[in-house]
């Protein structure tokens, strides 16, 4: 007779996870975005805006908590699998919702979709780097421990420069050891001045479309807007380069 196996005891450590569960929530989010860029290809574009808007407004006038919560979704879904079109998602909030409740919609959403794919990467691809790392120096394993002591600086910084394309923003922070819970404050904050410009923005688009004209989508990168940005963005740095600073003065001190 086979004797059954016998249970471990409670000081026992659980069998590990078998290897391939790891991946599934990054190729739920891969399969998703190409998915999502096949179904969609350009329908998200200022011209399918243009052409749907008197629906969109309809919709919005006789069930405003749910185009709301429709407009969130779809959001969420266009940051977590990282689908082209964001810029007109967010004008499209705010035509629709103006721009305080369109900023506030989008940032909700795009926080959700960017933690999403956030804790996607980290459970795959940056708990194997993680391991691969351990007892290792180099300049990988340098930059994660820069970015370990200077978590939030570098994380606002990312988000506030407009040169840093979102989906890096998103990704990048999961292979560098970053704390779930500062990524995901940081997200909500850095993104609000770049969210509030293009919401700003869509909330005239009344007179855009009746003029025949279209949004200057590049207008985040004029003088006037992206100078407040990286001048918040070189704010958000300044404890990190203030602490690299002393700890340079330090060590030379120390070499004296």
């Amino acid at each position: 007779m086979t004797q059954a196996p016998i249970p471990p005891g409670p000081g026992a450590e659980a069998p590990p996870r078998p290897g391939w569960r790891r991946w599934l929530p990054l190729a739920a989010i891969v399969a998703g975005a190409l998915l999502g860029a096949w179904l969609l290809g350009d329908r998200l574009s200022f011209e399918t805006l243009r052409e749907n808007r008197a629906a969109l407004v309809a919709w919005r006038d006789s069930a405003w908590a749910e185009a709301a919560a429709a407009y969130v979704l779809a959001y969420v879904a266009v940051v977590a699998f990282s689908l082209p079109g964001g810029a007109i998602m967010t004008l499209a909030g705010g035509f629709l919702f103006g721009a305080a409740a369109g900023t506030a919609l989008t940032v909700v959403a795009a926080t959700i979709g960017a933690t999403a794919i956030f804790l996607a990467a980290r459970s795959s691809l940056g708990a194997a780097l993680e391991r691969r790392l351990q007892g290792r120096g180099g300049f990988l394993a340098r930059l994660r421990a820069g970015v370990a002591e200077n978590e939030a600086s570098v994380l606002l910084t990312l988000r506030l420069i407009p040169a840093v394309p979102f989906f890096i923003a998103n990704l990048a922070p999961a292979f560098l050891g970053v704390r779930t819970r500062t990524y995901v404050w940081t997200t909500f904050v850095g993104i609000i001045p770049g969210t509030a410009v293009y919401s700003w923005t869509g909330a005239g688009l009344g007179a855009v479309f009746d003029a025949g004209g279209e949004p200057d989508l590049g207008l985040i990168f004029r003088i006037e807007v992206l100078g407040p940005l990286l001048a918040l963005a070189a704010l958000a740095a300044l404890p990190a380069v203030l602490r690299a600073a002393r700890g340079r003065g330090s060590r030379l001190e120390g070499e004296g």
